[in-house]
């Protein structure tokens, strides 16, 4: 079955749903390897859904708490990008990184970002790391005050955020994020 993997339990085969992307990135057939699960029981059936990380599964319980996503747009969109992409469109509002999902129009990635901003935003420590440094990725403290900041400054909120992120380290202080961020915001980057 596409988009879905059989995985053997002490004998018992369970059919998981993944991203492609995940799936892509599964060790060769009877190779063991640590997957995360979501059940989902409804009336007509129980679905798995299948992670290789957990950020993945927290991103897609996140995905699937906004109206009119289903477990298939929220794999989708995790097929099109990280986690951590996925949380910086979300943060900063950008629409179109969402929209390159299949099944997902301007409509859905609005409200996405509409109802999950502020979930994010109240997560106190690190609920997801970005790929390549292990940074937490909360927007709290001085890495708010630094968006803001910036905001003030006549930035929008997706180029503030984008800034911080790829300049904040942990325990940096708000006015040293906000240097770096500006010098990569003067430079293009």
């Amino acid at each position: 079955m596409e988009g879905a993997a059989v995985i053997d339990n002490n004998g018992t085969g369970w059919l998981v749903s993944m991203s492609k992307s995940a799936l892509s990135r599964l060790p060769e057939i009877n190779a063991e390897a640590k997957i995360f699960t979501y059940m989902q029981a409804r009336e007509d059936g129980i679905s798995l859904f299948g992670f290789l990380s957990t950020d993945e599964l927290k991103m897609f319980t996140l995905l699937i708490s906004v109206s009119g996503v289903g477990p298939k747009v929220a794999l989708s969109i995790l097929d099109t990008a990280s986690p951590a992409q996925v949380m910086i469109a979300i943060m900063a509002d950008d629409a179109a990184t969402l929209s390159q999902a299949q099944g997902v129009g301007k409509k859905i990635a609005q409200r996405i970002s509409l109802e999950l901003k502020d979930k994010i935003k109240k997560t106190s420590e690190a609920a997801f790391a970005s790929s390549g440094n292990q940074q937490s990725l909360a927007f709290s403290g001085d890495r708010q005050d630094a968006i803001d900041a910036l905001a003030a400054l006549g930035y929008s909120q997706g180029e503030a955020v984008k800034a911080v992120m790829e300049v904040a380290l942990e325990n940096m202080p708000a006015s040293q994020i906000i240097r770096l961020a500006l010098k990569r915001l003067a430079s293009g980057g």
